[in-house]
């Protein structure tokens, strides 16, 4: 049965609704960044969902989380770099070796970009395929 994004936390809020608190708007290179892999990501997925979660006083804007049938990545800012986490990501092939982040874990990998830095466009669209691919394939039960 296809997870569903309906029914959870009625604190969510659809990204839309959020420009005046969406961390993409920082006026520097980490705004900039992140509206570069929400772009990427769209046209990775267009059936993609963006959401902001986990909203507190020091992050009033919450964290962007990219969903299709579960959770794909989250996106996070920090003072020097941009994270972008995958879920399910350590069951991924990264054979461009994206992941340079969370590789000692069984569940996530992250890429965190620095100032300056590229991450191959058509590389990351393939993560991005690749982990939708991964939540719609049926659960192994043991």
């Amino acid at each position: 049965m296809p997870k569903s994004n309906q029914g959870r936390s009625h604190h969510i809020k659809k990204s839309n609704s959020l420009k005046s608190e969406d961390p993409s708007q920082l006026d520097d290179w980490r705004g900039a960044t992140l509206s570069r892999i929400r772009n990427l990501i769209k046209q990775a997925d267009p059936e993609v969902v963006e959401e902001r979660k986990w909203r507190k006083p020091t992050n009033p804007g919450g964290v962007p989380v990219w969903s299709h049938d579960g959770m794909i990545c989250t996106g996070e800012t920090y003072k020097n770099h941009v994270k972008v986490t995958f879920a399910r990501g350590a069951s991924l092939k990264d054979p461009s070796h994206l992941f340079n982040s969370s590789l000692e874990g069984n569940a996530r990998r992250a890429i965190d970009i620095h100032d300056g830095e590229e991450v191959s466009e058509e590389a990351f669209k393939a993560l991005i395929r690749a982990a939708v691919a991964l939540n719609g394939a049926p659960v192994r039960r043991k």
